[in-house]
């Protein structure tokens, strides 16, 4: 159902990230050619100024849309405007219908204030934002086999670490990461001492679905290998519905229940350094697997 309440999308999300996204398809605007396709494509800006149905945003870049710049966009859920104020900085996702005339019925949707402008209240939640440097939690899951791994075992490795949940939707946020770890595995692998040095590991903020099977059979599928998978180098795996908010708090993934048993999520993937500490950390989907493998030569080499 529509959010209704940004102060509650706050208090559950102060974020200080690009790829807020709701992992669900809304329903297109009646003026929609039937034809056209829907996108979906995380903004970061500052707003400007609101209207009745709209707010105006100085935002950045929005990788395959447009540059950065100061424009207007129609909120899908009008009733939201009281909640923002000029200043605000937040993150949202752009909803855009594009055929061959190109992109039009442009919506802006599942809007988080990631820092206001006049503070009116401290949240209840509050979300790490990961930096060079710091020390990881020796945070536990339950992979695929079902065995219990934590993430203090690949000390002494380069660990890639990304989150995902096995029933994403949209092909630009949680398949467009496990697409993007396979092809990391993929140039790895082609480098056996590099290789024996890395692990990747894909973790599930969805543990009641996301059973060790389902990662197996999800996992066996991005590497292309199936049911001969053995898991060796890439695990699949969830914390415990009791560790999932530490989990994903400390790695600034913030969830929330979505239409259709969907979640909405935010995306994070961070490379961690053979001493436990975060070497690197992107937070939106732009990112191309070739400058992550070169990051990861790079941890791995220091």
């Amino acid at each position: 159902m529509p959010w209704k309440s940004l102060s509650l999308l706050f208090c559950l999300s102060l974020l200080l990230i690009v790829g807020i996204a709701g992992c669900r398809q809304s329903a297109p605007p009646a003026s929609a050619n039937a034809s056209a396709t829907l996108r979906s494509f995380p903004v970061r800006g500052k707003v400007v100024s609101t209207n009745a149905t709209e707010v105006t945003l100085d935002h950045e870049a929005i990788p395959g849309f447009m540059d950065a710049m100061v424009m207007p966009y129609k909120l899908k859920d009008p009733s939201i405007v009281s909640e923002l104020h000029p200043g605000d900085r937040i993150t949202a996702t752009l909803l855009v219908h594009q055929d061959e005339g190109g992109f039009h019925d442009a919506l802006l949707d599942n809007i988080v204030v990631t820092a206001q402008a006049r503070p009116d209240y401290k949240p209840a939640v509050q979300f790490h934002v990961p930096a060079p440097g710091d020390n990881v939690p020796d945070f536990q899951l339950l992979n695929q086999s079902g065995r219990t791994i934590h993430l203090a075992q690949f000390k002494g490795k380069v660990l890639v670490a990304t989150f995902i949940y096995t029933r994403c939707p949209l092909a630009d946020y949680c398949p467009k990461m496990s697409r993007n770890f396979a092809e990391i595995d993929k140039a790895l692998a082609a480098d056996p001492a590099l290789y024996s040095q890395t692990h990747l590991l894909s973790i599930s903020f969805d543990p009641a679905y996301d059973t060790p099977a389902v990662l197996r059979s999800y996992g066996g599928a991005y590497t292309g290998r199936y049911t001969t998978e053995t898991f060796t180098h890439w695990d699949f795996a969830a914390p415990s519905e009791k560790e999932l908010p530490t989990v994903t708090q400390f790695f600034d993934v913030g969830v929330t229940p979505g239409e259709n048993k969907t979640l909405t999520h935010s995306l994070s993937t961070v490379i961690i350094g053979k001493d436990g500490k975060i070497a690197a950390w992107y937070p939106t989907n732009d990112w191309q697997p070739s400058d992550v493998v070169a990051a990861i030569r790079k941890a791995s080499a220091s």
